[in-house]
């Protein structure tokens, strides 16, 4: 698949969520061994520690993983999944009826480049392997930064490209893209999906550079941390 940007890519990020949304969730664990779950758990917990509480934001909330995981949190008061893949937002609402979540949630069809929340409404904003998806990504974390109130936090967790030092990452990276695709034809008969996957990756910046990306978005005091043998990144940034 070639590299997309724009409108295009927005609508073909759609359409394709829409297609695989059913088995999105199985496919998540095959892939990761189930690690996607702990990855959001302590990407909730990184955006709330310590915060004042307040409401929560999941931007690209897919069917709900992280909201729950927000939702779970004592800091927080409610939470807001928003998405703009009206299948996947229906299957959250599904696993929200088999499972309630802790605290109250919202779910909202929306677009992550125009927000539909005023200035300063949450305590802290997460984005969890959403921002690879997004058509501009300063954009995307700009918005997030927006609705967030000072003294809050961004949380952006995303698979990220090895760095040229971690060299058994970059082995496994390589595999990645080459049994992504097979899985995704063996197990949820859509290979086109299941190749844009590693793709991706590919074209997303490391984590050195989506640092720098959130501090010119206005962020300060960004870090982050590398989950998974530096297959999967944890960036935090601070509203002021």
């Amino acid at each position: 698949m070639v590299h997309i940007n724009g409108a295009t890519k927005s609508q073909r990020v759609a359409a394709m969520f829409s297609r695989i949304s059913r088995k999105y969730d199985f496919m998540n664990t095959v892939m990761t061994g189930g690690a996607h779950k702990r990855w959001r758990r302590l990407t909730a917990e990184m955006a709330t520690r310590g915060l004042p509480s307040g409401p929560a934001l999941d931007v690209g909330t897919g069917t709900g993983d992280l909201s729950f995981e927000l939702a779970r949190r004592p800091e927080v008061s409610w939470v807001v999944g928003v998405d703009f893949v009206a299948e996947m937002l229906a299957l959250a609402q599904i696993k929200e009826q088999r499972l309630p979540a802790k605290r109250p949630i919202v779910w909202s069809l929306g677009d992550a480049l125009t927000l539909p929340f005023p200035d300063s409404t949450f305590m802290c904003a997460t984005a969890g392997f959403t921002m690879r998806n997004v058509a501009d990504l300063h954009r995307a974390i700009s918005e997030m930064a927006r609705v967030v109130r000072p003294g809050g936090r961004v949380v952006v967790l995303e698979l990220t490209p090895p760095e040229e030092r971690y060299h058994v990452s970059r082995l496994l990276a390589r595999c990645f893209s080459y049994l992504a695709p097979l899985l995704g034809y063996l197990l949820a008969k859509d290979r086109e999906a299941y190749t844009y996957l590693p793709r991706s990756v590919e074209n997303f910046p490391t984590a050195g550079a989506l640092a720098l990306l959130m501090a010119n978005a206005g962020l300060k005091n960004v870090d982050w941390q590398l989950l998974s043998m530096g297959l999967v990144a944890l960036h935090v940034g601070e509203v002021t």
